[in-house]
């Protein structure tokens, strides 16, 4: 096996540090020398969902009652005070309680990620051998990822983002049903894959042959969820930083000329998830929405899940959140365009909606819906977000 290769500069997903029920799988080294992980990550029975809404709205409840609470911890400690107890110094001393183990009065797993020296066969086959049986009650996706990458390679993670997208889609399966998808920045393939069990056709899009070989595979990996569905997914380059799609029959990952004419006729729906980390990333990402838009002759609609970021920064000496700060002035460029060509209309959704999926939903998640509708073509006017 190759020598793993680890930089001073990387960043760990939030979504790998600590997860019940998911276990980190290692089964390989990429061609640049990063570990390679398999993941399986739960999707939530109809029961499991009831019973996280009921206790959402106990909690709520409960936040919005703190009178009650309070009442009840007042008579507590008036009913037991104490004198306070000193040690033989004459320093309080205090009495702290016995802490229970973290695995007691807990349904949860304490998962810690595994690294196996094996090939990929001998693990899948060890999986077979330890019975169908716990396949059969497990329902979730499999996921093939990295962990701990440089900046530049942060699409080989699992994000939270594509987790939160991933639970819209499924909780509208009547919008998605039968529609044509492209997913701008799909990573790993996972909201590509959870749409591609309602959708008819996903273009799963990205850029770099090691990334779209391991979004292929996870294609591969869940086609058994996809069936039912009678989805096609295609994994296809695509370069923000390009003007056209790469039609080259011999470059990998290229498009036909039919899967091109395909996609700008009769895709509705573009999905994109937790890509606006980096402001020259947005730049092309606003860039290109605005070009396919502009080339559809039909309303697209566009969601687009983030996470708002909080960092420390020495320009500011504050908390700022300058990556979200710019995704949002780029919202307000393309809902303020007038150039003859495109009209967008952009909103933001509300975050209650079910969980499908089992990760750490936290309140810096949010959904943008965007519609696109083309207008006839002024060509007195220039292109929008040219650099």
């Amino acid at each position: 096996m190759n020598q793993i290769t680890f930089h001073h500069d990387t960043v760990l997903s939030d979504v790998h540090m600590h997860l019940p029920y998911v276990r980190h799988l290692m089964t390989r080294l990429n061609r640049v020398g990063q570990p390679v992980f398999i993941s399986n990550f739960k999707i939530l029975s109809d029961s499991e969902r009831l019973n996280d809404t009921r206790k959402s709205l106990q909690d709520e409840e409960e936040h919005n009652n703190p009178r009650e609470d309070s009442e009840k911890d007042t008579n507590a400690t008036q009913g037991n005070s104490m004198e306070p107890f000193l040690d033989e110094d004459g320093d309080l001393k205090v009495t702290h309680r016995q802490r229970k183990n973290p695995m007691e009065g807990s349904s949860r797993e304490l998962v810690c990620p595994i690294i196996l020296k094996q090939s990929k066969l001998i693990l899948e086959q060890e999986e077979e051998d330890r019975g169908e049986e716990v396949n059969k009650c497990y329902k979730g996706i499999k996921i093939e990822h990295t962990m701990s990458t440089p900046l530049e390679d942060v699409g080989k993670q699992v994000w939270r983002g594509a987790f939160f997208l991933a639970d819209f889609i499924l909780s509208k399966p009547v919008m998605f049903r039968g529609a044509a998808v492209l997913e701008l920045g799909a990573g790993t393939g996972l909201t590509s894959i959870i749409v591609a069990t309602i959708a008819k056709t996903v273009y799963c899009t990205d850029v770099g042959d090691d990334l779209l070989s391991m979004c292929k595979s996870n294609v591969m990996l869940n086609r058994h969820i996809m069936e039912p569905a009678g989805s096609e997914v295609k994994v296809r380059q695509l370069d923000w930083f390009q003007h056209d799609l790469c039609t080259d029959a011999d470059v990998e990952f290229s498009w036909t000329e039919e899967e091109v004419a395909d996609m700008h006729n009769n895709t509705g729906i573009i999905i994109a998830a937790d890509v606006c980390y980096d402001d020259h990333l947005t730049d092309g990402f606003f860039r290109t929405l605005y070009q396919l838009c502009s080339n559809f002759t039909h309303t697209c609609t566009i969601f687009i899940s983030i996470e708002k970021r909080m960092n420390f920064t020495l320009r500011n000496m504050d908390v700022s959140c300058e990556a979200y700060d710019h995704f949002i002035h780029c919202l307000s460029q393309l809902q303020d365009l007038v150039d003859g060509r495109c009209s967008f209309k952009v909103e933001q959704l509300p975050s209650n909606f079910a969980q499908f999926l089992l990760y750490e939903r936290i309140e810096q998640l949010e959904l943008w819906k965007v519609t696109a509708t083309p207008l006839p073509f002024d060509h007195s006017h220039s292109e929008p977000f040219s650099s």
